[in-house]
């Protein structure tokens, strides 16, 4: 009885045993089940026409800048603008004490006077002797004697209106104006201070920013690319209407247009580079001088390419390359030769064609030869546009 009773509960642990790995079977075929290929966003490259071009860095720089000096001695009477205030040329901006130039200008227009008389004196007294001695009732050397005298007369007229003159620039320079037209900075002498004394004293500074200059660096690779130019052909790099576009700190795009006016006459052996400058209208006022500023410059001509955006585009030790769907829906790897950047998107030079599908999103869920489900744009989108992530969110 005991051997039957060891004998059933065997069988029951058997049984028991059986069930559970019965339930382990089970499980494991609910966790053999595949899940579905991932979700991605694809769109094709777009094809448009393009422009080369090459991008530097530079600054902005005033086309004229002065210093506003005292050329004459004396007190500062007025100071006729507001610090930072726009000035037409010309336009009086400081008066230095002007009675002491008044003063010098009368006397030496008096002095004129008096030499002028002494000359009409001398040349009277020339022409009586000079007959007077054709008659012989005049001896030679009376004659010369007053023919001196006309000429020393003559020679001080000469001097005393070069001293008039002198005196006219001198108050002339008690008024001080702008020599161009410009922003003027702040006033570095208060009205009532001496000014002049010995030295030139720097009143103020006024800079022109109509237009204004941007300088930059050619290296030496892109010199004959630039010398092309936007038409293609060769020509000087500073011929008139060589475009150039700047963009600057917090500015989208290269948003102001000017022309490319100057290149140095020899590349610099330290840096490989040669200085450029263009040249930007800025009549408001917007730019500064020494602002950084971006410079892009078109180089041949215009021309049909591809496009992707530019977050459909990785690098690897191997270069450069983007995912795409093939027919099968399976993801490959397919290298790629960048070109230049516009705005969002990269010019594709080489490596992809244009019926090709592009993975724009869902990157990280890309794996070479793993199936996919592409999500293409609608009809109404634009190819290369749909369901672009947000910048810096590829997964």
């Amino acid at each position: 009885m005991a051997r039957l009773s060891l004998l059933m509960r065997g069988a029951a642990v058997y049984v028991s045993i059986g069930a559970v790995l019965l339930i382990l079977v089970a499980c494991e075929k609910k966790q053999a089940f595949t899940p579905p290929p991932p979700k991605v966003t694809v769109s094709q490259p777009v094809r448009q026409n393009i422009t080369d071009t090459l991008e530097y860095t530079g600054n902005t720089q005033a086309i004229n800048t002065a210093q506003l000096r005292a050329r004459v001695e004396g007190f500062l009477e007025k100071v006729l603008f507001r610090d930072g205030e726009m000035v037409k040329k010309d336009r009086l901006l400081f008066v230095i004490q002007q009675n002491t130039y008044t003063a010098k200008l009368q006397q030496a227009e008096g002095n004129i006077l008096t030499q002028k008389a002494l000359l009409d004196h001398a040349q009277t007294e020339l022409t009586r002797y000079t007959g007077l001695l054709g008659q012989k009732a005049a001896a030679q050397t009376d004659v010369e004697n007053w023919r001196y005298q006309r000429d020393s007369a003559r020679a001080a007229v000469m001097t005393a209106e070069a001293q008039r003159d002198l005196a006219k620039l001198e108050l002339g320079y008690c008024s001080v104006t702008a020599p161009f037209t410009g922003r003027i900075d702040r006033k570095l002498v208060d009205a009532g201070n001496l000014v002049g004394s010995g030295t030139a004293t720097v009143l103020a500074e006024i800079t022109q920013t109509d237009p204004l200059y941007v300088y930059f660096n050619v290296s030496e690779t892109d010199i004959a690319a630039i010398m092309r130019g936007a038409t293609g052909n060769e020509k000087k790099p500073d011929d008139p209407g060589q475009p150039v576009q700047i963009g600057l700190v917090n500015e989208e795009g290269f948003p102001h247009a000017g022309t490319l006016d100057f290149t140095a006459t020899s590349v610099s052996t330290s840096t490989g580079t040669l200085l450029a400058r263009g040249v930007f209208p800025n009549p408001e006022g917007k730019m500064l001088p020494g602002q950084f500023a971006r410079i892009r410059v078109p180089i041949g001509k215009e021309r049909s390419a591809i496009l992707v955006p530019k977050v459909a585009v990785s690098f690897d030790q191997l270069g450069s390359y983007v995912m795409i769907v093939n027919g099968s829906n399976a993801v490959e790897r397919r290298g790629v030769k960048t070109g230049a950047a516009k705005n969002d998107m990269l010019v594709i030079e080489d490596g992809l064609s244009d019926n090709e599908w592009v993975i724009v999103n869902g990157l990280l869920k890309a794996i070479p030869g793993r199936p996919v489900d592409p999500v293409r744009p609608s009809p109404q989108q634009q190819p290369a546009g749909a369901g672009l992530p947000k910048s810096g969110d590829q997964g």
